[in-house]
């Protein structure tokens, strides 16, 4: 007869380490702190921008979780030092900027299908639902329609230093044309966005420590500095389209208004800075129409200036739809789910601007930019 035991499994002696369970802590994870994020094993330029954009979100999340009046005012090392250190590397602030919450922080459903908001996905978020998407994703297609305009530009610089007024005349058409459709992409943020969950939940995510009362002295970044760090939030203004369309033109705003662009430079991928002064090395375009006597290029010319002006108006539109009457809505508001909006900031942009009447000056300018008719 054949042992009872003959088909029974053979199985391995039992032990607790098989099955992740430590003799000391049973079922509990030993240890459970892990080392510092290492940043070296980012291998490239664009893991370091994917890096830069999560842990700028952490932070934000950090910081702001318990609301303006609790804010945080240390960040964890375990959070800090990485931090730090892809923002060096890539030579970025250790803060949201708009080059993480827009440029980095996008992808398609379908990679085959079209660059459109049903098509889009945020890949990294915090409170603010379907309105923060849309945010986000408005102004990413704001930022996809400049793409002509961007083009033109290099066009435009290389047809003054050829010269060859045809293609600048060309350029400055595209130019003119990117811009309109930049502001036909920024009129969807009616459609995706609510401005009592963008004023009452999302904005506080934005917001910085630099001239922001409720962090008048800044964040202190755990082992890398004894001092609070003042950084100011995610701004419009950070975007490097408008500075680049500002150069090319030769649009020149006011000593307070250009203080704060300039600064705000500071918060792009340094690469897009350098773009920036590029366009803004090269001969002025203003100069060069009006000693040309060219009226076809004065004409296209002054069009670009009031498609940006326009552009500029209805930023103003948004921004007081979004900021000041939410903000008045919100006063008057009986209790509701909405949490309490954040006061420090209450009519200022989450850069720390006086936000209207910095926009307004930005799009006076740009229409003291249009030139006088010849009457040729």
């Amino acid at each position: 007869m054949e042992p009872q035991n003959q088909n029974l499994k053979t199985t391995l002696p039992l032990s607790l380490g098989r099955f992740h369970i430590s003799e000391d802590y049973g079922f509990l994870l030993p240890n459970p702190l892990m080392p510092l994020l290492n940043c070296q094993l980012l291998k490239d330029y664009r893991e370091q921008r994917l890096a830069h954009l999560i842990l700028s979100f952490i932070t934000m999340g950090y910081v702001w979780q318990e609301g303006e009046t609790q804010a945080s005012q240390v960040l964890p090392r375990s959070l800090a030092l990485p931090f730090v250190e892809v923002s060096r590397n890539l030579g970025l602030p250790p803060i949201l900027v708009h080059s993480d919450l827009v440029l980095t922080n996008w992808t398609k459903r379908d990679p085959e299908g079209p660059l459109e908001i049903r098509n889009l996905e945020i890949i990294i978020s915090f409170p603010g639902g379907e309105s923060l998407r849309g945010f986000i994703l408005v102004t990413v297609l704001v930022e996809k329609a400049a793409v002509p305009g961007i083009k033109a530009l290099v066009q435009a610089r290389n047809a003054i230093l050829q010269p060859s007024p045809g293609s600048l005349l060309s350029a400055l058409q595209q130019l003119r044309c990117s811009i309109q459709d930049m502001t036909r992409a920024l009129e969807q943020m009616h459609d995706y966005v609510d401005p009592d969950i963008f004023y009452a939940v999302i904005r506080i995510f934005l917001s910085g420590w630099k001239d922001n009362p409720a962090m008048p002295v800044g964040l202190i970044y755990e082992g890398v500095s004894k001092e609070p760090l003042p950084y100011s939030g995610g701004s419009a203004a950070q975007s490097t389209v408008l500075h680049a369309f500002d150069e090319l033109l030769g649009i020149r705003h006011s000593k307070q208004s250009a203080d704060f662009l300039h600064r705000m430079r500071d918060y792009m991928p340094p690469s897009h800075k350098a773009f920036i002064e590029e366009i803004g090395s090269a001969p002025w375009l203003r100069e060069y129409i009006l000693s040309s006597g060219n009226c076809q290029l004065a004409t296209a010319y002054n069009q670009c200036t009031e498609a940006l002006a326009q552009l500029r108006s209805y930023h103003i539109t948004v921004v007081t739809k979004y900021l000041i009457t939410a903000a008045a809505k919100a006063k008057g508001r009986a209790p509701s789910p909405l949490p309490r909006p954040p006061q420090a900031l209450e009519e200022r942009g989450t850069g720390g601007t006086a936000v209207l009447s910095f926009l307004k000056s930005v799009r006076d300018k740009t229409l003291e930019a249009i030139l006088p008719h010849s009457g040729n």
